[in-house]
Parts: C-alpha cells; sequence; structure tokens
C-alpha cells in the first residue's frame, strides 16, 4: 500500500510544480504555446520544447487540431537571406537531446483556422510520435510578444 500511496503523493507533486509538462513515453514536452492570431488572420503557429530522455531516437510524424483545418510540420530555412517557412515530412527527436520548437526555426503551423486565437485561451492538439505514439496537449493562447529576448540575440 505504502508504495503506491507514495507515487500517488509523488505524481500529485510533479503535477503541480509544472502543469505545462507532458510526459510521454521517454518524451517530455514542455511550454508549448500558441502565437494570439489578428482577426482575420488564417494562419498560427505552435511552439514547444521535446525532450528525450530515452535511449533511441523519436520522431514527430503529425500533429492536428480540431481549430485548424490542416496542422502542419514547417520549419525556417534560409533561401538566399530571406526566410521561408517550408513544410517537413516530420521532426526527428534523437535520443538523449532537447529539440526546441520556436520562434524563427521548426514549429507546428494551424493551417486554415475556424476562429481567431485568443490569448487566454487553449487550443487542444493532437501529436504523434513514432515511439511514444499520440498525446493530447492544451496549448494556452499566448500574445505575439510572447517571445524571450534571450533568443533575439541567438539568431545569429
Amino acid at each position: 500500500h505504502m508504495k503506491y500511496l507514495l507515487a500517488t503523493v509523488l505524481l500529485a507533486a510533479s503535477a503541480l510544480v509544472s502543469a505545462q509538462d507532458i510526459t510521454v513515453g521517454a518524451l517530455t514536452l514542455s511550454q508549448p504555446w500558441v502565437r494570439a492570431t489578428p482577426s482575420g488572420a488564417k494562419n498560427g503557429a505552435t511552439y514547444l520544447v521535446v525532450t528525450n530522455a530515452g535511449r533511441g531516437g523519436d520522431v514527430l510524424q503529425s500533429a492536428s487540431s480540431p481549430v485548424a483545418g490542416v496542422v502542419e510540420l514547417h520549419t525556417h530555412l534560409h533561401d538566399n537571406g530571406v526566410m521561408r517557412m517550408r513544410q517537413v515530412p516530420e521532426i526527428v527527436i534523437p535520443a538523449q537531446q532537447k529539440v526546441a520548437l520556436q520562434p524563427g526555426g521548426l514549429h507546428i503551423m494551424l493551417i486554415d483556422l475556424k476562429a481567431p486565437l485568443k490569448v487566454g485561451d487553449t487550443v487542444p492538439l493532437t501529436l504523434r510520435f513514432e515511439t511514444a505514439g499520440s498525446v493530447q496537449l492544451d496549448v494556452p493562447v499566448k500574445a505575439v510578444t510572447a517571445m524571450p529576448m534571450q533568443e533575439m540575440s541567438n539568431r545569429h
């Protein structure tokens, strides 16, 4: 009994520390957020950090959300000095590595939004990983200014 009780208490405690972190298999998903969209905008972007504690790599194969017609995995590429978004077939999460989906880099595109994404809302998002399987997140919508300053200086 005691062991089970302790596990339950520890589980509850870790959930309180960070409601954001979700663990699925060897992966921990943290700091998910969706960029708020101006009214009339048809596309939104989702960001998060995926940490793989496992011995084997995993692959984010697809994502879906009821708020968008289509959800795609994207990256930013420099193309003759111009930043262009490109759809990617998958996002590899190497073993013992952290992959950040962040502004200016990898991200999840919500295309053909059914309604504007407003600050304070949450967006249900399902991610499908090759090994870890599917996981649903409730992603908070944050203002466009939600980009940490340090990321600005890391751009070079």
